[in-house]
């Protein structure tokens, strides 16, 4: 490699650790949550940052009030680091699996509704691979479309994917059925094949404008004509089930959300026609996205545990419909 191919002055002058840092901050758009999160202090922080930005020549972040934000140097800087870090951390896993070990870091995100789900699946996972460091960030609908917008995440848990979102590549990986639910003493529970059109009747909680589960509920009640009595819109699948057991109003959610206490529990599901809403969990990334070889790891495992997923998931459906013949 001749001479002048060599970027020199950075080579010379800037260090991967100080990249490192750099990455963190705007990431995390904290100088004391990149300070925690790589286990420094704020000075030695602001430190390697000054160099950086001394080695550059160029500010690269503004701050505006207690906010910082990278500048337009900072941008491109940012991208840069990605691509960098990225094949430094995938050559790292790679070198590690040719001693028969996976290492590496795992960066995951998930709509609420698969925080019954994703740590199940990120739980077995750590038993196989425990020297994996795993991360789960967990957010509406639309903050986990706008971090695979900004490719935030190695990988990203959803339900339904929006036909405009044509430039990812997705992998179907285990059912989601949408059920309705309700309080234990309700007076529909028990009852079989309940019509699709009672349900107009009662009060319903729902999720926030935009919630998949909202928008997959909706499209069935205006295919039969219904319209359905919101009482309340609640911004969490926790929030419901607390409504739902307050006696405030019935829900459709995921089955997921009950894997906890299972189908006799304080919340019990109604037999009604048309349910469940049949639907799946799905794994995306950008399609032009190079995974690393821990994502790509858990992405065949994840795929691969759907047979356990699924028996879970029949096994409570089974015992719910067992219940209404007892």
């Amino acid at each position: 490699m001749l001479k002048s191919e060599l970027p020199g002055h950075l080579i010379r002058h800037a260090t991967l650790r100080q990249l490192q840092v750099f990455e963190a901050i705007v990431r995390l758009g904290s100088f004391t949550q990149a300070a925690e999160e790589l286990f420094l202090t704020q000075p030695t922080v602001s430190i390697q940052i000054k160099k950086l930005s001394d080695a550059l020549g160029m500010p690269l972040f503004e701050h505006v009030g207690r906010k910082v934000y990278p500048t337009e140097v900072g941008h491109v800087l940012y991208e840069a680091c990605r691509e960098i870090l990225g094949s430094l951390s995938n050559l790292e896993m790679k070198l590690a699996e040719l001693h028969g070990l996976k290492r590496g870091r795992l960066r995951l995100a998930a709509i609420t509704t698969a925080q019954y789900l994703a740590p199940s699946i990120l739980g077995q996972f750590a038993r196989r691979y425990p020297e994996v460091e795993l991360s789960l960030e967990v957010s509406n609908y639309d903050r986990v479309l706008a971090r695979l917008a900004n490719n935030d995440d190695d990988l990203y848990i959803i339900g339904h994917v929006p036909d405009q979102l044509t430039d990812v590549a997705v992998y179907p990986f285990a059912p989601n059925p949408l059920v309705v639910m309700a309080r234990r003493d309700h007076p529909l529970i028990g009852r079989r094949n309940i019509p699709l059109q009672r349900l107009a009747r009662e009060y319903f909680l729902m999720r926030e404008p935009g919630s998949g589960i909202r928008e997959a509920t909706r499209k069935l009640f205006d295919r039969h004509g219904i319209e359905p009595k919101i009482r309340m819109e609640l911004g969490s699948n926790e929030a419901i089930k607390q409504a739902v057991i307050g006696g405030l109003g019935i829900a459709v959610l995921s089955l997921h959300t009950l894997s906890s206490e299972g189908t006799c529990g304080p919340i019990g599901l109604l037999d009604v026609a048309q349910f469940p809403i049949v639907r799946q969990w799905n794994i995306v990334h950008p399609r032009r996205k190079v995974l690393s070889t821990v994502a790509q790891t858990f992405l065949d495992f994840a795929i691969k545990d759907e047979a356990r997923i699924r028996t879970q998931i029949d096994q409570m459906l089974q015992d719910f419909q067992h219940s209404l013949t007892n």
